[in-house]
């Protein structure tokens, strides 16, 4: 078994991971990168980017069966639901060879295993209980990401009551499906399977669907969802789930009411815990709260030499900001003069459903909390020339900026492809731009993208088509 000396040593493959490596290389560092099942992490293979070629797909089935708004007319519109996961999965395993390649390109050493602190500075891979490597290095990343959450009374069983997993390779779409949770992760899910044809409930134990969106979205979302034919259940919980035959009944309370809803299957999307498992945090200085791992602005734990990144550390789970973690940890390593910690005010949040969902910074409520004066804009998709020739005017931008000062201090949209135009806030926001050079920065007409002028128009009484 060899012996092998690095400058940095990173546990796990996924986009905190392997963009560490990368970023590590790039700077001359000596790399290694230890990853226990597939390249990209859950992101690439099992989340971020397998469901958006499922969720492309139910776009275009829900076309389909809209072609006579666009003078077209078909006959026997049918989905292979074989054929919808099995591109979905393609997609995953092209990415994941692609980092492969890109970790091979900057000439980073993958060892397949599970990484294990051994000591200080020495990390042991193993794989199917052998030895692989021991390894040594002054750095190690730990970006080991996170898997589902349960809950009691409904663990998933891998056939009736899924997790992310299973709802992603469905040998059939289910007749009717009950969510649990209505995150980014549930609420993607009940928009793939409902424009797919099922009959989707949603149950969310807070008071409004996305929970973490700006009120205004979540209402307006809601209220989307609920036309599509999405039944929804806020304020409420799942008491029991019972398996009988081929459906599962599950018994809802919501304002003190209860309710039976059956179905042939159920979705578990209640969050995430952290991988912090056997990787040898006995005797460091490692400190975990909540299946998390705790650090600081610099992404350091309390034990020297051993940081973390990603969504092992907690909230946002996001695969973009366990990415700039990365970075953001290798530089500071290497002593970078102009890295900064990260601000979580500038990460963009995404959500993939039929309207989109996507925002950044501060909801008007969380700006009032802070004592701000706020200056709320609103801009609606009904009054954009190119979303009423996409045939889709469903949708809205909310701005909200410092009264006193003109800084944007958050955006939120939903609406079609407003995943895409939320860059232009956060880029905004990273710059610390005010309404002066929004108001005066000219947008192309016509695009969806004039929404957004219209919005930090608005705040200022400036509107012109609304």
């Amino acid at each position: 078994m060899p012996d092998n000396s690095y400058d940095l040593i990173v546990v796990g493959g996924g986009p905190g991971g392997y963009v560490a490596a990368i970023r590590a290389a790039q700077l001359g560092m000596n790399t290694a990168l230890v990853e226990r099942e597939h390249l990209g992490g859950i992101c690439l293979n099992w989340g971020c980017i397998p469901t958006k070629a499922l969720l492309r797909s139910s776009e275009i089935y829900h076309i389909l069966q809209h072609l006579d708004q666009y003078g077209f007319s078909a006959k026997d519109i049918r989905y292979d639901a074989g054929k919808v996961v099995a591109r979905s999965r393609a997609v995953a395993k092209q990415l994941s060879n692609g980092v492969a390649y890109l970790l091979k390109k900057n000439k980073v050493e993958v060892f397949d295993g599970q990484g294990r602190l051994a000591g200080k500075g020495r990390l042991s891979v193993e794989k199917d209980g052998r030895p692989v490597a021991d390894l040594t290095a002054p750095h190690i990343i730990l970006a080991t990401g996170a898997r589902a959450r349960t809950l009691p009374g409904i663990e998933p069983d891998g056939e009736r009551v899924w997790t992310y997993k299973e709802a992603m390779v469905p040998g059939a779409i289910p007749k009717s499906l009950l969510v649990v949770g209505s995150g980014a992760i549930g609420i993607e899910f009940a928009s793939f399977y409902n424009d797919m044809g099922a009959d989707v409930t949603v149950v969310e134990v807070l008071d409004r669907v996305l929970p973490v969106e700006d009120d205004e979205v979540s209402l307006f979302a809601r209220k989307s969802f609920e036309k599509q034919g999405i039944k929804i259940f806020t304020g409420a919980t799942v008491k029991t789930l019972e398996r009988t035959g081929a459906e599962v009944v599950a018994r809802i309370e919501a304002g003190g009411t209860l309710s039976e809803v059956s179905v042939e299957k159920v979705i578990l999307a209640v969050g995430i815990v952290g991988n912090v498992e056997d990787i040898g945090f006995e005797n460091t200085g490692v400190e975990v709260q909540r299946s998390h791992v705790v650090v600081d602005e610099w992404l350091r734990t309390g034990e020297p030499g051993i940081y973390a990144v990603g969504d092992v550390v907690g909230p946002p789970w996001l695969a973009h900001k366990a990415s700039h973690e990365g970075v953001i940890c290798v530089e500071h390593i290497a002593g970078v003069n102009d890295v900064h910690p990260l601000d979580v005010r500038n990460i963009p949040a995404c959500t993939y459903c039929r309207p989109q969902v996507a925002s950044v910074g501060l909801t008007e409520k969380a700006a009032r909390d802070a004592g701000y004066e706020v200056k709320i804009g609103h801009f609606p998709f009904i009054g954009n020339g190119k979303a009423i020739a996409l045939g889709e005017p469903e949708g809205m931008v909310k701005t909200v900026f410092d009264g006193k000062t003109g800084e944007l201090l958050g955006a939120h949209m939903v609406g079609a492809e407003v995943t895409e135009l939320i860059q232009g806030y956060t880029i905004a926001k990273t710059l610390e731009t005010t309404e002066a050079e929004l108001i005066g920065t000219i947008f192309p007409h016509p695009t969806l993208s004039e929404t957004m002028h219209e919005a930090v128009l608005d705040a200022y009484g400036r509107a012109i088509h609304f």
